[in-house]
């Protein structure tokens, strides 16, 4: 009891006061991404799945486990989504065929590839729309910077707890998730899980340092007649004189456009770490073409002054091959420069051991897995790095599977990668990093992760993977034997 009206008043109004604070601790702001989507901001979240990176292949994974019903969190370390397609502005996109030319491409990726052959899906805003719809729904982060991991286990059987990460404003996060995702280009989260890297392409002639393809800065044109760039080269035909003048893989539709290297390998580049090889080009319609051909050595995609540098070069080289082709290549005459990609396409990093290797033998034999989520067929094509200038092949396969433990960390029973960080070895990864095989197999686990959420990955087996390569097939139409 109190004793006096004055005491009384005193805890009043501590109470009041108490009850004040606590209202303002309950309305903290959450915390907004700098692009696309809000994701509420706390101590320690937790999640069905983690995608770190943007790039098409984790999207579309990303996509399934929240048409499932997942809890999905998407992490981007770079500043704006979309990656090689969208900030690289990579719209040369390779087929997948068998030897008999039949398409190996399925699944939602499929869509794209219809679109783009037909034309209607060729300019960055067609790409922009395409990528937009299929991020909608997702929770994204961009900007992010990976702090700490933390694991436990040892040996075959390691598990990712949580993850701490802090956003561009400074503001500090750490999450737990069943599965974590490394979806980018260098490898920010496996990087940090002390898996052994897969060698690269100084395996191929015995390198004692690590060695990686060439990246690729995106060329934008306007201007250009594409007509008489068809018909120069159909008054050439046969093929056979086609590519004697211009240089083998010459060819020329009313689409796209390759080969040319007897004329690119004469340019001479500004600077020793850029080289122009043959072109593979898309005409976008309205006069405005893109081509893949600018390569840049040296890059190491974790490093942006690096990337910053090696773009800055691109930028620069640009007039110097405007000027070149100009000169050089049919219906180039009046055309001009039609801006600048952001990013670059990075073909090749660091890939760390998974719980299968692919290898050449896997490819060129056609083997079949038990747990396929992917098929591919695409030439082995290494492209080319300072002590390969010109790249190397090692043949076309047929067609081959790609199970899901080459896309599950070694170490690890709840760490997958995407896209180029397939577990292959180099020979292998020449075919198996192609964006259709790639994109096929993330959106086959992005499936299987929704409907088979009662077992883990590790756990399923050969009549499970019967169960869902029949359901894949039945409800999706994609065939993976």
């Amino acid at each position: 009891m109190f004793t006096s009206t004055q005491g009384f008043q005193r805890f009043k109004s501590f109470l009041i006061a108490a009850l004040i604070l606590l209202l303002l601790l309950s309305m903290k702001p959450s915390t907004t991404t700098a692009v696309r989507s809000t994701v509420p901001s706390g101590a320690l979240s937790s999640y069905d799945v983690v995608v770190i990176g943007s790039e098409i292949q984790g999207v579309l994974l990303a996509k399934e486990a929240v048409k499932a019903g997942l809890k999905v969190l998407m992490l981007d370390p770079r500043s704006k989504p979309g990656g090689e397609l969208i900030q690289g502005q990579m719209f040369f996109l390779d087929d997948v065929n068998d030897n008999e030319r039949r398409s190996l491409v399925q699944g939602e990726i499929k869509n794209l590839f219809t679109g783009y052959k037909a034309g209607k899906i060729r300019k960055a805003a067609d790409f922009n729309k395409y990528y937009d719809k299929l991020l909608q729904g997702i929770p994204l982060k961009s900007g992010v910077v990976i702090d700490a991991v933390n694991t436990e286990g040892a040996g075959g059987g390691k598990t990712l707890k949580s993850l701490s990460y802090h956003n561009n404003d400074g503001t500090k996060h750490t999450i737990q998730s069943r599965y974590w995702v490394e979806n980018t280009d260098f490898d920010a989260l496996s990087s940090r899980l002390n898996e052994p890297r897969i060698p690269g392409m100084e395996s191929l002639y015995n390198g004692k340092k690590p060695d990686y393809m060439a990246a690729t800065y995106m060329l934008n044109f306007k201007n250009v007649n594409w007509s008489t760039l068809h018909q120069s080269i159909l008054d050439n035909y046969p093929l056979s004189n086609v590519r004697k003048k211009y240089g083998p893989n010459t060819y020329v539709d009313w689409h796209f456009a390759t080969g040319f290297s007897n004329i690119t390998n004469r340019f001479a580049s500004q600077d020793k770490q850029l080289r122009l090889r043959g072109l593979n080009a898309a005409y976008q319609n309205d006069g405005q073409v893109i081509i893949n051909g600018l390569l840049i050595y040296d890059v190491n995609p974790s490093n942006p002054k690096s990337v910053q540098t090696a773009i800055a070069k691109s930028k620069a080289e640009a007039p110097h091959i405007l000027g070149f082709l100009k000169s050089r290549i049919p219906g180039f005459t009046n055309a001009e420069l039609n801006g600048y990609p952001e990013y670059l396409y990075i073909r090749d990093y660091n890939r760390y051991e998974t719980k299968y290797v692919l290898g050449y033998s896997d490819l060129m034999n056609s083997r079949m897995f038990w747990d396929n989520v992917s098929i591919g067929g695409y030439p082995i094509d290494l492209q080319g790095t300072r002590a390969i200038p010109r790249g190397i092949g090692f043949g076309k396969p047929d067609r081959y599977g790609l199970p899901l433990r080459s896309f599950e960390l070694k170490s690890y029973d709840n760490v997958l990668v995407t896209g180029k960080n397939v577990g292959a070895n180099i020979k292998a990864y020449g075919s198996a990093r192609i964006m259709p095989t790639t994109a096929l197999a993330a959106q086959t686990i992005g499936i299987i992760l929704g409907r088979e959420r009662g077992k883990r990955l590790t756990d399923l087996n050969t009549a499970d993977f019967q169960r869902i390569h029949a359901y894949l097939s039945k409800d999706y139409k994609i065939v993976l034997q």
